[in-house]
This record gives structure tokens, C-alpha cells and sequence, in this order.
């Protein structure tokens, strides 16, 4: 392993403002490790107005199982003299690992910022990021239920996804819990947790009893300090389309019930008026035809709020 110094890299983006996709740097060494950073001229996924940038592990697979790297990182925008003209953020201690191989900022540079005089000298920005590599562990193997400090959260391997997306698109919903208790607020990520995949799943296959769970426990994690304001506005969406799922669940009960109901009648007249019989027969099409169309609509319907919608869907490899 080599000295863990502080190594800065710098890289241009000629004719910047016609960009639009991924913008990838060539990789540099820092730390025994190569990285990378990838910029999105536009934003990166539900985030538009915003120059976002992350830095990225390169070649993550090769590295050997159970590889760690806690990094101090920093990004700037310079000029073409390598003055420094915006420091995007100071330096970030981030903990890099095979399930989390990028970190970054969505909200790194409002997009109006780059208008102002300096930064984009014929149509050319200028990246630099210094990295400092402060912990390396490469060997052994992981496991999902191995547990590692997460933003000051302890959670499994097999939780480091999940959270992630979370603090990256609500990075402020856990600065006023009232407590510091590590085991508290472990169990406490792991009720929000469950709670979102309770909204995971078909608003038609959650039962009563889960959304009434679902509730209490939104006001047991609001009441510990947690901002949730977005997943308050999910449940109640979740709880509305289970109400209409139910709603839908009995008319097309009633409808199968009167079908049968009529079949029956069609059957004791088969010896009465032809003119009945039509009536009778065009009476089951009708209902059945009606039982249809509301058995599509049901199926049409949203079956469930992904994560994506939950929380903002974070992914910043290639």
C-alpha cells in the first residue's frame, strides 16, 4: 500500500454546454486504488438544475472480496490558470466498499452558477478532486449480515443499498433525532426501513393490519426526530389506492354474484319466449363484459410504489 497522501486531479470538459449525458474523467491513482469521477451536465436522475458529481471506484470487481477504502474527498471548479473558483463541498469521509463503489453530490453546482464570468472560459469547464485515501482493508470476505458504520447509521452490508438512496435524495431527514444511542438509532433505521418496504409492495396485497403498523410506526419515527414528510405523503397514497383496490374488490363481487344469479333465471327460462331468453342472454354478456372492464381497470391500476418512488433511485456506475 502506498503513503496514504493527499493526491488532486484535475481534468477539462471542452464545449461543456452541449453536453447532456455521463461525462467520465480519465482514472488516477490515490491510496493503492484507481478512481474516476463521473460529472452529469444536467443532473443526475430526478435532480435537473443542478451539476451533480461523484466519485467512483474504477474497476470495483477486481479488487479482492471484502475490500474497504474510507476516503477524504473534495471538489472544486477552476480556471485555466488552476485558480480555485468554487469549492462544491468541504472534505467528505466516506467509507467505499463493493456495494457502495461511488459517492458524490446530486447538488453540486446550480446550473445558473456556471453562467457567471469565469467558469466556462471558451465553453470549458474545469474539474479538479482531491482525494486522501485514510483507511485501506482489501482482503477477507464480506457477508450481508456483516455490520458497518454508515453515515453514523451501523446497518448490514445487505442495508448499505437502501440506505444510501435514502440520505442521498432526504440527506437532512435524520439531522434533529433527539437521541445519540447507537442501538437506538439502529432499530430505529431498521423500522424505517421496513416501513418502506411495506410501501414496496401492491397496495392490494397490503393488509389493514400492515398499513395500521405502517402509521404507528411513521409516528413512533416522527416523534424520535426523523423528518418524513415524503413518506408520510407515500403512505397515505398507498393507503388511498388500497381503499380503492378494496372498493373495486367488492362491485366485482356483486357483479359475479348477479352473473350467476342470472344464469340460473336464464336456465329455469329456456323453455319460456325466445324474447325472454335474448333478454336473459344479453342481461349475462352485459355483466359479464361489465365484470371485465372492471377487472382490467383493477390490473391497469399502479400495483405497488417502487423504491424509486419512495426515495430517489441512486446509481452512479457506468
Amino acid at each position: 500500500m502506498e503513503d496514504q497522501k493527499q493526491t488532486s486531479f484535475t481534468f477539462e470538459i471542452d464545449n461543456f454546454s452541449e453536453k447532456e449525458a455521463t461525462i467520465s474523467s480519465p482514472t488516477f491513482s490515490s491510496g493503492g486504488c484507481e478512481w474516476f469521477v463521473n460529472v452529469y451536465p444536467k443532473g443526475s436522475y430526478n435532480v435537473d438544475d443542478h451539476l451533480s458529481m461523484y466519485l467512483q471506484v474504477a474497476n470495483p470487481k477486481s479488487l479482492r472480496l471484502g475490500w474497504k477504502r474510507r476516503a477524504d474527498y473534495s471538489f472544486f471548479l477552476v480556471n485555466q490558470s488552476g485558480q480555485e473558483l468554487f469549492k462544491i463541498n468541504e472534505s467528505l469521509s466516506q467509507l467505499f466498499c463493493a456495494q457502495f463503489s461511488g459517492r458524490g453530490i446530486a447538488k453540486a453546482v446550480p446550473l445558473k452558477k456556471l453562467q457567471e464570468k469565469g467558469f466556462l472560459e471558451k465553453n470549458k469547464l474545469i474539474v479538479k478532486v482531491e482525494v486522501k485515501v485514510v483507511e485501506v482493508v482489501d482482503q477477507g470476505k464480506t457477508t450481508r449480515k456483516e455490520t458497518i458504520d454508515y453515515n453514523g447509521f451501523h446497518v448490514l452490508n445487505s442495508q448499505v443499498y437502501s440506505v444510501s438512496r435514502v440520505l442521498v435524495e432526504h440527506p437532512d431527514f435524520a439531522e434533529k433525532l433527539r437521541f445519540k444511542n447507537q442501538l437506538l438509532k439502529t432499530s430505529f433505521m431498521n423500522i424505517l426501513l421496513g416501513l418502506i418496504q411495506t410501501l414496496e409492495k401492491p397496495p392490494h396485497s397490503t393488509s389493514e393490519t400492515e398499513l395500521s403498523n405502517a402509521h404507528s410506526q411513521l409516528i413512533e419515527l416522527t416523534e424520535a426526530g426523523f423528518k418524513l414528510d415524503w413518506l408520510k405523503t407515500k403512505l397515505a397514497e398507498v393507503t388511498l389506492e388500497r381503499k380503492k383496490s378494496n372498493s373495486d374488490d367488492c362491485q366485482v363481487q356483486e357483479l359475479e354474484e348477479q352473473n350467476k344469479n342470472v344464469k340460473v333465471e336464464l336456465n329455469k327460462g329456456k323453455t319460456k319466449s325466445t324474447a325472454k331468453v335474448v333478454s336473459l342472454e344479453q342481461k349475462v354478456s352485459d355483466l359479464q363484459s361489465d365484470d371485465l372492464n372492471k377487472k382490467t381497470a383493477k390490473s391497469a391500476s399502479p400495483k405497488a410504489f417502487s423504491f424509486k418512488d419512495v426515495v430517489y433511485f441512486w446509481n452512479t456506475k457506468k
